[in-house]
């Protein structure tokens, strides 16, 4: 079984996000960019299913420039056997986009399964993988936190809001991984400098006929205001005054 596992760059984790000075993006010049954190553990999902010999090949796939492929370059250092970038032309891609190109992908590749992560820590939306499901009309299953593939159908543990519940999917599918699915492994430099080696796949957007115009438009982007410093009093009935005063009660 072939699994796609699709991978986004974004700013990493450890980096403080800051808002271009006239609203219009956050600044990305000369900030690391790294695979989103819900994507390694897609790509970690995949390797292991490999392992134990329920899947034969792993493609990860990434939108956006073929000029920058940290992502997939780190998909391939930790062990995916193929990358393959959709090249957009730096175009802003909004979720639908996303679930229509990656829609492209899968019809050309045609997996068994498809991985994402359940949310892109750059815009949180957490909507392309249902999207890419409802347009395949193939099951889902979001937020998972333990994957088992068992002959034509894959049994998912998913996170709710009561707890968790186990669902079993026909197979192909598309499942969104959480965080406690898994912990990634630890990508050694030799791997990383190997991975800089190998072929990445190019494939335009033009080609997929997909029309990835934003439907919703972003007026502005800025950072949150500072929560102004606390006080403290010395009694309940100064809170209580104080709370009125403010009319608050």
């Amino acid at each position: 079984m072939k699994i796609l596992v699709a991978v986004k760059r974004v700013v990493d984790h450890n980096v403080p996000v800051r808002a271009k000075p006239d609203g219009s993006d956050v600044e990305l010049d000369g900030v690391r960019m790294n695979i989103n954190p819900f994507d390694e553990i897609a790509v970690e999902e995949a390797l292991r299913l490999k392992e134990k010999g329920v899947a034969t090949e792993i493609v990860a796939v990434s939108l956006g420039s073929a000029a920058s492929p940290e992502a997939l370059r780190h998909a391939l250092a930790m062990g995916v056997d193929r990358a393959l970038t959709v090249e957009t032309g730096g175009a802003f891609l909004q979720p639908l986009a996303v679930a229509k190109l990656l829609k492209a992908v899968v019809e050309r590749e045609q997996p068994g399964l498809v991985l994402v992560g359940k949310q892109a820590i750059d815009n949180d939306a957490g909507q392309a993988g249902q999207m890419l499901a409802a347009m395949l009309d193939w099951p889902q299953a979001t937020f998972a936190s333990e994957l088992k593939v068992e002959g034509s159908e894959a049994v998912v543990t998913r996170e709710v809001d009561g707890g968790v519940e186990t669902i079993a999917l026909a197979l192909p599918a598309v499942v969104t991984c959480d965080l406690r699915l898994n912990a990634p492994r630890f990508v050694k430099l030799p791997n990383l400098m190997m991975a800089k080696k190998k072929p990445i796949e190019v494939l335009d957007a033009a080609e997929t006929g997909v029309d990835f115009t934003p439907r919703v438009k972003r007026l502005k982007v800025a950072a949150p205001e500072q929560r102004k410093a606390g006080i403290k009093v010395a009694s309940v009935a100064e809170l209580v005054e104080k709370l009125r005063a403010s009319g608050v009660l």
